[in-house]
């Protein structure tokens, strides 16, 4: 009787550290300016958040933050980071170097938005250019080895970009998450909730493009 105490006391705490090791403490979330954009009253947006969201609280970032602090019952620490310079200039980036910070962060969730800013991959060599330099920077990302990676498609659908993302997230053994249909909902664009003298910050998406996005997120940190 004594030995079987002792035994449902062991599994009974090892199911506990189980539960415990679940609860995401930390999420990283690194995009462009869905994700993150200080202000800038040249284009009439006066945010730090992400484009084109009416407020913090409804950026699909923090969406995603607040549902999740919610189902397990406390609330991760997050890092937010931009990464536009990536997108813009992925070939011969120095991956290790400018992401020193958020791979000492070690996430136990990764959840990866980009692709917006990245120029048309006009070649199948700049396809696989790409999606090994997403490759590449996923790793770096992944520094905690049992961390989860979420890629979301780009928000402007693009066949080539998007493969290549997806491609890249398989090969960190990542969830990739297709959006490509909001993009194509005039009702998910943020000059569809309010007007923006800048056709730029109008062409993100709005509350309800954000709310889709992290709805999509959601589904698959489950």
């Amino acid at each position: 009787m004594l030995r079987l105490s002792f035994s449902l006391i062991v599994l009974l705490s090892f199911a506990a550290n189980a539960c415990a090791q679940a609860k995401l403490q930390k999420i990283l979330f690194v995009g462009n300016s869905i994700t993150l954009h200080g202000p800038k009253a040249d284009i009439d947006w006066h945010g730090n958040w992400g484009m084109a969201a009416t407020s913090e609280d409804k950026d699909y970032v923090h969406l995603v933050t607040k549902a999740l602090a919610a189902k397990q019952g406390a609330t991760p620490v997050i890092i937010v980071k931009n990464v536009a310079d990536f997108e813009r200039n992925h070939l011969g980036y120095d991956i290790a170097g400018k992401f020193t910070d958020a791979a000492a962060f070690k996430a136990d969730l990764i959840i990866l938005c980009i692709g917006e800013n990245v120029a048309a991959l006009k070649t199948p060599a700049d396809q696989a250019k790409y999606q090994e330099q997403v490759t590449a920077l996923l790793k770096t990302l992944k520094s905690n080895p049992q961390a989860a990676v979420i890629v979301r498609s780009s928000f402007w659908a693009n066949a080539a970009k998007d493969t290549a993302m997806r491609q890249a997230c398989e090969a960190v053994g990542g969830t990739f998450v297709d959006i490509s249909a909001l993009g194509k909902d005039e009702q998910n664009y943020g000059r569809s909730e309010r007007p923006y003298k800048h056709a730029g910050v109008a062409n993100h998406p709005g509350d309800r493009g954000m709310a889709a996005i992290a709805d999509a997120i959601l589904k698959a940190a489950k």
